[in-house]
């Protein structure tokens, strides 16, 4: 993938926040929950810098974010629900999901319990293929999606509350940065940039 894709990438993640709002929130959370390679870890700390620029109400960026997890996630867990591990090995690669991705889910859904659901919603990576175990297990979905609102909620707060507090103290940081969405632009190229590495770097490993 050249640069040129993953700058546009990255710019158009920033204009769909800027330009649908609340929206644009929920649908990218959404993404990332169904197991789409979209970072929360951009989503939510550049709508953070909104709400200090006053165009977002903190509370209804977190509300949204986490609606968006929890509609993301419940698509996942059906899939895994109805179609099974079968279903992932053979469409997975197409979305980015390596075997590996699914491997370390199932590996921390296995040792954990329904609890990962919760826990699981807190750490990268693990976060966004939780849903695909507890989905192959059957796992109760009332229980299933409390667990992943009472997850998603802090994880959408810390991220969207890290976001107004660069914007606060923003003065401080502009020495560095000159504008913000230049930096969330670089880091969506980098994350993107290293999922696709990691992915077909696991692809590519002995016995996949």
């Amino acid at each position: 993938m050249s640069a040129d894709i993953l700058t546009y990438l990255g710019a158009l993640i920033i204009e769909i926040i800027s330009t649908t709002g609340y929206f644009g929130i929920t649908v990218l959370m959404t993404l990332e929950s169904a197991c789409i390679p979209v970072p929360s870890e951009i989503i939510m700390p550049f709508s953070g810098f909104l709400v200090f620029e006053g165009r977002f109400a903190l509370w209804l960026v977190v509300v949204w974010g986490t609606i968006g997890n929890l509609i993301g996630s419940i698509i996942a867990y059906l899939i895994g629900f109805y179609g099974g591990r079968p279903l992932f090995k053979k469409w997975g690669r197409y979305l980015l999901i390596s075997s590996g991705d699914l491997e370390r889910a199932d590996r921390w859904f296995r040792k954990y319990g329904q609890p990962a659901v919760f826990f699981g919603r807190l750490l990268p990576i693990i976060r966004t293929f939780i849903s695909l175990p507890a989905g192959l297990s059957r796992m109760n979905f009332k229980k299933f999606s409390f667990y992943t609102l009472a997850g998603s909620l802090p994880w959408s707060f810390a991220l969207t509350y890290a976001g107004l507090i660069m914007g606060r103290n923003w003065s401080a940081l502009e020495v560095f940065f000159k504008k913000f969405d230049l930096v969330i632009g670089g880091l969506i190229i980098f994350l993107i940039a290293w999922w696709l590495w990691r992915h077909f770097r696991e692809e590519s490993l002995p016995g996949r």
